[in-house]
């Protein structure tokens, strides 16, 4: 490293260690012992769906008055994708404290690892009851399921609805419901219709089962994710399309929950909390939901990718009416609940939440946490305190990439720039030595592109397997469909070519004469590979998870046409051919360990870009003769 960076990064470490916290509190008179709890976790909800948080299109009264009775929280964060959040919420970490900083897929070896403490195991030590219902998604072998980390039961889908897969018993594309550890019903997309009504019904069950004993329900909702499934008493009833109609059933089961704890005389034990794992798939159009005045969505770590829609009710102890903009997140859950439900958080493991019943219960209006840190895998990409926000690394807010790094960072000031459009870093020299100072130091305990020294392992099987027989017929490859792809085509989920553990062949013909623009694209969030043209050069991107994107590129521009060939070896070898002549070679780890989440796209990367280009800009020229092909490496 040359001295002038080794320097650079001495003296912030410095000042992170000089930096005083920024929250406090004064004392809070105590709650009643072992309230009940309860988490209404929504899926890829937006700052901007619902009423309290001003939303026009979706009706939400259930969610109007559960936030005129109790709190807002306008300044709470998740993380950018689905695993990480549940992983944060279980841990009271940031997700790549636990080496889960993307997206698990069925059948995959890795998942929640059983050393890890979760909120449900502290709470069920206190003498809950504990259950959760609805979508999990920290694995789908036995050994990562809710029951196996402190739930006594569970209800629901293990993973994401759109990670459908070709069942050997009826040959249709099928996602498992699985109740406790075994599968009790394959559901297709129709069958996704009853899954908010399946929750609610089983959620109020639960609570009217336990309802003389202390319970904990997490209740991690399917909705609003896509494919968009609102039930049938709901659709076409909201004046906002099927994602509406979701919103308007995802409310209406907030109101049961609530309703049931009213008739039963719990409401004044029970603390529910209403909140979304990330911002809103803004690539996916109607069905995408609204991020309001917040700038980005799902994937990123901008406002509108992190901060999401929570109301805290509790009548009696949260006063009602009121809002709170202190900084808090999901991390803070486990601390929080075990708090209140008087036990003690271990301290033989590091966590990063804090308990923010303070602001809870209005006595504070500051932050429990130094800081809040923005991870984007686990590459560290921005840090707040207070009202600043230091983004020290790009980010993508699906139009377009904005720079930023330590050296040159950005500066919002979140009071007075929500949108976070005007970089003010320039006039606030103290505040970005001391951000970056705090950016440092967290980057060098969990890692900046690469899991750092303090990062703990995730769960592992050897031999996964998934929940139910596949149709192996879909596993070979999709050359066929991808010749007739043409510009702005997607493919998604299992028609998208299957690269997990396979070598990989991209090969195509391209007539342009434009310098910068997308040939395909596939992931990008954790994991994901793409061909593109940068300055006149092609160049071959591949993402392996948990660490930094490894590019080769062409030494000269390729012309107005030519022939390109890219190639991932199952040893990670990669290579780039241009008109049948080797021009660049590299390295990664080997084949790609993940199935990317995101879809396969031609002209263009819809979603989470793989590399930092204009993905949503279509390629200006002709693809024709497009081939994937791939081989299986064991």
């Amino acid at each position: 490293m040359p001295s002038t960076r080794r320097d650079f990064l001495k003296r912030t470490l410095a000042a992170a260690a000089a930096t005083p916290l920024f929250g406090s509190s004064r004392a809070v008179a105590a709650p009643p012992a072992r309230p009940n709890i309860v988490l209404v976790f929504i899926d890829d909800m937006g700052y901007g769906d619902v009423g309290p948080y001003g939303s026009t299109k979706n009706r939400t009264p259930n969610l109007d008055r559960m936030a005129a009775e109790g709190m807002k929280l306008t300044s709470f964060y998740a993380a950018p994708v689905c695993s990480v959040s549940r992983a944060q919420v279980m841990t009271g970490c940031y997700g790549p404290r636990v080496s889960i900083p993307g997206v698990f897929f069925p059948g995959g070896e890795y998942g929640i690892n059983a050393e890890e403490h979760t909120v449900a195991e502290l709470l069920k030590a206190q003498g809950y009851a504990t259950m959760c219902i609805g979508k999990w998604h920290l694995g789908d072998q036995p050994e990562f399921l809710p029951t196996r980390h402190g739930f006594d039961h569970y209800l629901g889908l293990p993973y994401s609805n759109d990670m459908m897969k070709k069942a050997q018993v009826n040959g249709q594309n099928v996602v498992p419901l699985v109740r406790d550890e075994q599968v009790s019903e394959l559901l297709t997309g129709d069958g996704q219709d009853r899954l908010t009504e399946i929750y609610t019904n089983e959620a109020v069950r639960f609570i009217t089962d336990n309802k003389d004993r202390p319970f904990f329900l997490y209740l991690p909702h399917t909705a609003v994710h896509v494919p968009v499934h609102p039930g049938e008493q709901f659709r076409g009833k909201s004046a906002n399309g099927r994602y509406g109609d979701w919103v308007e059933e995802v409310d209406w089961s907030v109101g049961r929950v609530l309703a049931k704890l009213r008739e039963l005389n719990l409401a004044e034990k029970t603390l529910v909390i209403f909140t979304s794992d990330n911002g809103p798939w803004l690539t996916q159009g109607a069905n995408g939901g609204s991020a309001g005045p917040l700038r980005g969505g799902k994937g990123s770590t901008w406002e509108g990718g992190v901060r999401e829609p929570t109301i805290a009710w509790w009548p009696g102890q949260v006063k009602p009416g009121t809002a709170c903009d202190a900084a808090a997140g999901n991390i803070d859950f486990l601390p929080t609940f075990v708090s209140l439900a008087g036990g003690q958080v271990p301290t033989d493991r590091k966590i990063d939440g804090a308990d923010f019943s303070p602001l809870l219960f209005g006595a504070s209006t500051a932050s429990q946490r130094q800081a809040h840190y923005y991870y984007n895998g686990y590459r560290l990409q921005a840090v707040r305190v207070g009202p600043w926000k230091l983004a020290v690394a790009p980010q993508n807010d699906g139009k377009e990439q904005v720079a930023a790094s330590l050296e040159q960072p950005r500066l919002y000031n979140l009071d007075k720039d929500l949108g976070e459009r005007t970089d003010v870093a320039a006039d606030q020299a103290e505040v970005v030595t001391r951000l970056r100072a705090l950016a440092v130091a967290m980057a060098a305990e969990l890692g900046d592109g690469k899991p750092g020294p303090a990062v703990r392992p995730a769960g592992h099987v050897d031999h996964p397997r998934t929940l139910y027989p596949l149709d192996e017929g879909t596993a070979a490859g999709t050359t066929a469909v991808i010749e007739g792809l043409k510009v702005g085509d997607t493919l998604r989920g299992e028609q998208a070519p299957l690269v997990k553990g396979r070598a990989l062949t991209i090969a195509c013909e391209v007539a342009t004469t434009a310098n910068d623009g997308v040939i395909v694209a596939h992931g990008g969030m954790t994991t994901g590979y793409a061909l593109y043209l940068r300055n006149g050069c092609a160049v071959f991107a591949v993402h392996q998870s948990g660490n930094d994107v490894v590019r080769i590129t062409s030494p000269s521009a390729i012309g107005a046409k030519a022939t390109l060939e890219a190639r991932l070896a199952a040893d990670g070898t990669m290579t780039l051919s241009v008109d049948g002549r080797k021009v660049a070679t590299g390295r990664v780890s080997g084949a790609l360990t993940n199935q990317p989440a995101e879809a396969f796209c031609v002209g263009f990367d819809e979603q989470k870009p793989v590399d930092d280009y204009d993905g949503q800009k279509r390629f200006a020229g002709i693809i024709r003769n497009l081939k994937v092909g791939t081989e299986a490496t064991r």
